[in-house]
């Protein structure tokens, strides 16, 4: 198993063109921002080499900072089956990426993050990344990824000992 710092987390709000990827670490009783970053990649790139600059640029925030678990926003209902399955191959890359580190994967249901940032399950988008502002003592409120991975994080910190990590399947 690799050593980690125990208090670190990282957060990934998921998607092919924009993803939002944060490491928060937990300082006593605050939390601090390590990392925050959007992976963009072009609409003129192919698909797999989306995929593969995914995989690349989280490896690259994973060795750098060290996270000791991974928070990623639970499966939401999608009517585009076509997007339903771009952003499970995209997902697929982060969870394969976190497992391949032996760090443990942890789900959100996207009401819960927002309730454990700002205690309502229906705050906006701008709440969210005042709140994130606030918490962390950034001087603004991060990119609109940025802040939904620092969310996540912050959520995974503020409730980890009531979820249960992912399990692994066999394929």
């Amino acid at each position: 198993m690799i050593s980690r710092p125990p208090s670190r987390v990282m957060g990934v709000d998921t998607s092919l063109r924009s993803t939002g990827a944060a490491v928060v670490e937990r300082t006593g009783p605050g939390l601090r921002a390590v990392a925050h970053e959007t992976i963009r990649i072009p609409a003129s790139r192919p698909h797999s080499t989306c995929l593969e600059t995914l995989h690349r640029r989280l490896v690259d925030l994973i060795e750098r900072t060290g996270p000791s678990a991974m928070a990623l926003e639970g499966i939401f209902h999608c009517r585009n089956v076509k997007t339903a399955v771009i952003l499970g191959e995209a997902r697929g890359v982060v969870i394969a990426v976190g497992a391949l580190h032996q760090i443990p994967i942890f789900e959100y249901a996207p009401r819960r993050v927002k309730q454990a940032v700002c205690g309502s399950g229906a705050a906006s988008k701008d709440q969210v990344g005042r709140m994130i502002a606030s918490i962390l003592g950034l001087p603004a409120p991060p990119p609109e990824d940025e802040a939904d991975a620092l969310a996540l994080a912050i959520c995974h910190c503020h409730s980890h000992s009531s979820v249960a990590a992912l399990q692994p399947k066999e394929l």
